[in-house]
């Protein structure tokens, strides 16, 4: 997949979106696990799309947003290479 397309999503929902950053990551010793995150949240995002599209019937409506939420936020984090070495969740790790 090209770097344009794995960077090709919504960056407003992200909190801390940085362009530049994740174009020298892509590049860096790490460019391999980072696209590998970005296809990840590629997936779960097409995977959220079709739960919301889909009502599920065993979910109340709450709990289903909650699960969207939290899933999002997983997105978000593997976007924005938090879960990469040395990203924000895993320092002091």
């Amino acid at each position: 997949m090209s770097d344009e397309h794995l960077l090709d999503f919504d960056k407003e929902r992200l909190e801390h979106w940085d362009g530049e950053h994740a174009a020298r990551l892509l590049q860096g010793s790490d460019a391999a696990m980072y696209r590998n995150h970005l296809e990840i949240a590629q997936w779960i995002d097409g995977w959220v799309d079709e739960m919301e599209a889909s009502a599920s019937a065993n979910l109340n409506p709450e709990h289903e947003k909650g699960v969207i939420t939290g899933v999002r936020a997983i997105a978000a984090h593997l976007r924005q290479a938090d879960l990469l070495p040395d990203g924000v969740l895993l320092q002091g790790s």
